[in-house]
């Protein structure tokens, strides 16, 4: 049996679960305004591996979520992801936040649009088919009226950045799920299992997460 660490920390919600085989057996998270994540995230990884009964050394892999988000948050779950991987001399793997944060959706068909909040009217968002196909890059967006309009699809948007989301999509096949939505270690496992037994990892000494900063408006294509 593997044991993989996956830890998430892109945006307020501190996450670690340990999956068995790439099922989630365990998972402690929380999210706060202040991102407690350096004081949170230790302490959860050694609550989880107690709980479980088993050590450290019992890990075959650490998975950490490769971004985007939070400069801060990513920092500091990659930094500790990093630290045990040398440690316990175990691969490194990166997750998609944006496809676990799509991964949270069932459909079967129309598109998920993961959203992450970045500031004012800005987001961090992808496009991803009902199997969790990438149809469009990460983008790093101004949300506009115009923005997905040549996506005919019913579109369903998941994240955090719903609220203020609303009021300007508002076409008839754009669906809102829950309010406010985080990024979670639980949907991580499946796919970080999944990179482990095709050994997609990462090199834990020059692996970055992955920040967008260039933020684009979306312009009417009529």
């Amino acid at each position: 049996m593997e044991y993989i660490l996956n830890i998430e920390t892109a945006t307020k919600n501190c996450s670690v679960a340990l999956a068995k085989d790439g099922k989630t057996i365990l998972c402690k998270e929380i999210a706060e305004e202040g991102y407690s994540h350096a004081e949170r995230l230790h302490v959860f990884i050694e609550e989880i591996i107690k709980e479980a009964g088993i050590t450290l050394n019992d890990l075959s892999a650490i998975a950490v979520s490769q971004g985007p988000g939070s400069y801060t948050g990513l920092r500091i779950g990659v930094s500790a992801a990093k630290g045990l991987c040398y440690a316990l001399d175990i691969p490194l793997i990166a997750v998609d936040t944006l496809q676990a944060l799509a991964s949270q959706v069932t459909i079967s068909s129309g598109l998920i649009i993961p959203m992450i909040d970045a500031r004012r009217m800005e987001v961090y968002s992808a496009v991803f088919a009902p199997n969790l196909e990438r149809k469009r890059e990460v983008l790093a967006e101004i949300i506009t009226e115009n923005s997905f309009e040549d996506l005919k699809e019913t579109l369903y948007f998941v994240g955090d950045c719903a609220e203020k989301c609303k009021s300007v999509l508002t076409k008839e096949n754009y669906v809102f799920l829950d309010e406010i939505v985080y990024p979670s270690a639980k949907e991580m496992s499946a796919i970080s299992f999944d990179k482990f037994k095709k050994s997609d990892t990462v090199d834990v000494a020059y692996f970055e997460p992955y920040y967008l900063k260039d933020f684009m408006i979306t312009t009417s294509k009529k």
